[in-house]
């Protein structure tokens, strides 16, 4: 199903960013989200067969008009719950979220260190960061007192590593192998 919710996603992206909105599109979609996941009964709703099609059409028109949201996410949401595949829709938005990214050249950085690093590090940080990549990084920064000194940074599948622990464990490798 992960290929589904990519190619809605990806559908929704070439749309969102034809038009020139494709951060509008990301907080609608992400509100809908949120609605749909704290819903169940909406949830119900919209997957049962015995629902016709214009009355999901008519619940989503009411939705998407209370929470604002364009054209482009009202016709998206018809799209989806036509071809009944409104139980992807929490997949959906995780995976438009990263689609857009990666469109945009953004790249999330899960960065843990073993202390709180100083905003001037952060922006050090960062700038590398985006040279390695060629990406606008987006950082999330969390503590790790483990690492014992120095950060472990994630970027997508990439994990570079410069963390005490790991220094010394690479040294305690090399030792035992002497």
């Amino acid at each position: 199903m992960k290929s589904a919710s990519l190619q809605y996603a990806n559908a929704l992206a070439d749309i969102a960013l034809a038009q020139s909105a494709a951060e509008p599109a990301a907080k609608q979609l992400d509100g809908f989200g949120a609605a749909y996941a704290e819903s169940a009964e909406l949830r119900t709703f919209l997957a049962s067969p015995a629902v016709s099609v214009e009355a999901k059409h008519a619940v989503l028109e009411k939705i998407a008009g209370r929470l604002g949201a364009s054209k482009i996410i009202r016709n998206f949401l018809f799209v989806i719950a036509d071809h009944r595949r409104t139980q992807l829709i929490p997949e959906i938005v995780a995976t438009f979220q990263q689609v857009l990214r990666q469109r945009q050249g953004v790249a999330e950085a899960e960065i843990a260190s073993a202390v709180e690093l100083s905003a001037a590090q952060k922006k050090e940080l960062a700038a590398t960061l985006a040279r390695l990549t060629g990406k606008k990084i987006e950082p999330k920064y969390s503590l790790d007192p483990a690492l014992l000194g120095g950060a472990v940074v994630r970027i997508g599948d990439t994990i570079y590593d410069g963390s005490l622990r790991s220094r010394l464990n690479e040294m305690r490798a090399r030792l035992a192998a002497e």
